[in-house]
């Protein structure tokens, strides 16, 4: 079918467009108006771009859609390319973006369909037809392999690597004529033969590295990469391997593997991190470090095996004939050793762990750190890092023992030890391990904590106080500082020692928050670390900010009244005021600690603040923290004053109900002739009992109601709304006979103790002097004869005053009685009874006189009111 009978079947899909050519001018030609489509050529596979004229429908342009990147999409409506047949640029300007957008689609596909068509084309597999073995390695063939090596596809990389490890003498002749060229100083052929070798180590081959960094190609190899023609100078890699890297054997290794991975391991880490560091990719670097890490297992693995090589490095070690400088190096070596076994699996790795404890490994490194040589005191704090890295428990094992314990001193003296560089950073990293309570078990963990409490941790306060300016603080602490030897002088202690000191305490208090506690209140540590608000240095004025706040995180009650008795708050303020406006971390660290205090709502230490330090933080009070911080204290007064008015109001309201209470007592205590009469005939009955030597009724068990007359009681004042318990029921010992009639003398004398305050009182309120004395005389003499009162019993009695109503209750039968003294007997046997009356100290009479609320407690609310008051007179006959 013809273009135009097609275009003619698809004129809805049509697309107005204007064809315009380019000049030999410079200026584009308009060729007229049409509709464009996308349709096959005629006879073809091939698809092109349609213009057909739009009034006569004849044919302005066909266009052939070609794979190459000749096309360009401008301001949405316009489509250009340079067309290779015509020689000249064509551009189609689109009437609409969309028409635009829709042609532009087609043009992507048809490029994308070409290109994935030609994967399967015969063009794609004739390379590798050619590839069917390497031509032979000659100078004149050079061009050949490199076009080969460099140029080749993913595919041909594949069939590259796979002739090149069947060739087996292609590297030594290749190698060969590497050495002619360098002879002949063949710079063209030089730099070939480097562009090859480096092209064939891209090829990421392992199989290929095995060969090429063998023992005897691995020089030659790296001599091939010393000519790099993008470097103006030729390197020197083989002298520098031969002559300046000296292979040291601390003791003598036997096995030639052993020796071969090592040089192997090293000569491809320089190649690696030297040689081809700017051309290597990442794929090719990990194969490279895989290679590496592979040799040191190997090492590794057959050195431990070695029984007899690692005694005799510890012999050496342990022996007195041993130079220093041997020792030196053999230190080097086991540190080496020990970091290379990271190459093990983890087993292989504990177990080479545990072996060099047993030959005693630690022994060694606290000879190391003892030395004068800073060089080998690093390698010692290496290996314990080492150590702590795969099992701390295994230092922490050694440390608890007896033949550890110095260990840990010489670590706490390293961290306060300048040795010039930031080694001290090394000693607080392993100290922390070793102090870190939340991985050690209780045996260790008490163990340790309790050696470095006891021993160092003076160590490390007298340093902070000799580091500071002296005042009444470090003089009244000079003894302390004097005791510890080898502490380093004012001038001589780094900043940084005192930093990483205070970063340890903070980590103390936080993991031994208890231990640390007793220390700090026991010897008055806190203030001795304030010390270093004077220092210059306002990051070690920070740290000592920092160690305050973390105690205060611990909400201890005990502390926090430690910081406002001994006010160790102000060096932080003056240090705070001393530092003004500026805005700094010093800044930031206070009013980080003032929030929260204040957000914890800690009370003691906002009024203590406020009350101290007012006046000098007065001035930053536009900072909002300082503000918030006022606030939160005024609030605490008025919660303060509101608890004092209601308490004001207590005691008022205490004061009216007395008065009342007085009346009610009154009241209740003007009795009738009646209840007078019977209360005589009860004492009378009480007075035939026998009496002890003590003045106490031989066969009573505590029996005294709870009356003020006889027991003080502290809480009286606030039992203004007392009511009495109710009744319990408990059940009666069945076997007991005597116990109801013990209950019944015991009413009897409860009564009588009644009646006789009750006189007294009266007594009291009557006119006559001569009546008071005869009631005061009979009171005496009746009360020397009664019960003492006991707490025990003293709840039974409302339970008394409530089983009888007004006194004319206690004139009744024994079935009365029987009732009223039933809940009394709940479960208390007459021996329990007898010793807590012998335990009740005697009391004087006097003290019935300053108790006003016997006879309230005695009456009840349930007592009915009595006709009124009679007369002294009858009073005093009634008692």
């Amino acid at each position: 079918m013809g273009a135009q009978e097609k275009s003619q079947g698809n004129s809805n899909s049509l697309q107005r467009v204007k064809v315009y050519r380019l000049n030999e001018d410079g200026k584009w030609d308009d060729q007229g108006t049409g509709h464009v489509t996308v349709d096959y050529l005629e006879r073809s596979e091939e698809l092109a771009l349609y213009v057909f004229d739009e009034e006569d429908n004849e044919t302005l342009l066909v266009h052939r859609i070609c794979p190459d990147d000749i096309y360009r999409k401008q301001e949405d409506t316009i489509i250009s390319w340079r067309d290779s047949e015509y020689s000249t640029e064509l551009a189609l300007s689109f009437q609409e973006n969309t028409g635009c957008s829709y042609i532009w689609d087609h043009i992507c596909n048809v490029q994308r369909n070409i290109h994935f068509s030609s994967l399967n084309s015969e063009t794609f597999h004739s390379m590798n037809s050619e590839l069917r073995e390497l031509p032979a390695v000659e100078l004149s063939t050079l061009p050949i392999i490199l076009k080969t090596v460099t140029e080749s596809g993913i595919a041909d990389q594949m069939r590259l690597t796979e002739l090149i490890l069947n060739d087996q003498d292609f590297f030594q002749k290749l190698m060969e004529l590497f050495r002619i060229c360098e002879d002949l100083e063949n710079m063209d052929g030089l730099h070939m033969i480097f562009k090859i070798v480096k092209g064939i180590i891209l090829l990421n081959s392992a199989q290929i590295f095995e060969k090429i960094f063998g023992e005897e190609l691995i020089m030659d190899i790296i001599g091939s990469l010393e000519y790099d023609p993008d470097v103006p100078q030729v390197q020197h890699y083989r002298n520098f391997l031969k002559e300046h890297v000296v292979f040291k054997e601390a003791v003598p290794i036997k096995n030639p593997m052993v020796i071969s991975k090592i040089h192997q391991a090293y000569r491809v880490g320089y190649l690696k991190d030297v040689v081809l560091a700017r051309v290597l990719d990442e794929a090719t670097v990990a194969s490279l470090n895989s290679m590496i890490h592979s040799n040191n297992a190997i090492v590794i693995s057959l050195l431990k095996d070695d029984s007899t090589f690692i005694q005799e490095l510890f012999a050496r070690l342990r022996s007195p004939t041993t130079s220093a400088e041997s020792k030196k190096n053999l230190v080097y070596f086991l540190r080496e050793f020990c970091s290379l076994s990271k190459s093990l699996q983890m087993v292989q790795q504990l177990q080479l762990f545990r072996d060099l404890i047993n030959e005693g490994i630690f022994d060694i490194i606290s000879d190391a750190l003892q030395s004068q040589d800073k060089k080998l005191v690093l390698t010692g704090t290496d290996i314990l890092i080492l150590f702590l890295n795969q099992d701390p428990t295994l230092l922490r094992s050694h440390v608890v023992r007896q033949e550890g314990i110095p260990l840990l001193g010489l670590l706490v003296k390293g961290m306060i030890t300048d040795f010039g560089e930031d080694m001290h950073c090394q000693f607080l990293e392993i100290l922390r391990s070793l102090l870190d309570s939340f991985s050690l078990t209780g045996a260790q963990r008490d163990t340790i904590i309790d050696i470095f409490y006891d021993k160092h941790l003076g160590q490390l306060i007298d340093v902070i106080i000799l580091s500071c300016p002296s005042d009444e603080v470090g003089q009244s602490t000079s003894n302390l500082a004097s005791s510890a030897g080898g502490v380093e002088s004012q001038n001589s202690t780094k900043p940084e020692i005192l930093l990483n000191i205070c970063e340890l305490l903070c980590f103390c208090v936080v993991h031994h928050p208890y231990r640390i506690k007793c220390n700090f209140l026991l010897n008055n540590v806190i203030d001795k670390i304030l010390l270093l608000t004077r220092r210059r240095e306002k990051y070690l004025v920070v740290a000592a900010v920092r160690f305050i706040r973390t105690i205060l995180s611990r909400r201890d009650e005990h502390l926090v009244n430690h910081f406002v008795k001994k006010n160790l708050l102000k060096p932080v303020i003056d240090a705070f005021v001393a530092n003004g406006n500026r805005y700094n971390v010093l800044n930031s660290a206070v009013l980080e600690l003032f929030e929260y205090i204040r957000k914890e709502n800690v009370k003691l230490l906002v009024r203590y603040i406020v009350d101290s330090f007012w006046n000098q933080l007065v001035k930053f009070e536009y900072l909002a923290s300082v503000q918030s911080l006022k606030v939160k204290y005024e609030q605490c007064l008025e919660n303060c004053g509101t608890k004092a008015n209601v308490n004001v109001l207590d005691s008022r309201k205490r004061i009216d109900e007395r008065a009342l209470e007085k009346e009610e007592e009154d009241y209740f205590n003007e009795d009738s002739d009646e209840d007078d009469t019977s209360s005589e005939s009860r004492t009378r009955k009480v007075q035939s009992q026998p009496v002890s030597s003590d003045g106490v009724a031989a066969s009573y068990p505590s029996l005294s109601p709870r009356s003020g007359g006889l027991v003080d009681y502290e809480d009286d004042e606030d039992d203004e709304d007392y009511r009495p318990p109710p009744k319990k029921h408990t059940e009666t010992s069945e076997d007991d006979e005597g116990t109801l009639e013990t209950l019944r003398l015991k009413r009897k004398l409860i009564s009588r103790e009644h009646e006789n305050e009750v006189a007294y009182k009266k007594q009291c309120l009557g006119k006559s002097s001569k009546a008071r004395d005869s009631v005061f005389a009979a009171l005496c003499s009746t009360l020397s004869q009664a019960v003492l009162p006991s707490k025990k019993t003293a709840n039974a009695m409302p339970l008394s005053s409530q089983s009888a109503e007004g006194t004319k209750a206690l004139g009744e039968g024994n079935h009365t009685e029987k009732e009223s003294s039933s809940p009394r007997s709940s479960g208390k046997s007459s021996s329990e009874e007898d010793n807590h009356r012998e335990k009740e100290p005697p009391r004087n009479c006097s003290d019935c006189l300053h108790s006003p609320s016997d006879n309230r407690q005695l009456s009840g609310d349930d007592c009915p009111l009595v006709p009124p008051k009679p007369s002294p007179e009858m009073t005093v006959n009634g008692s």
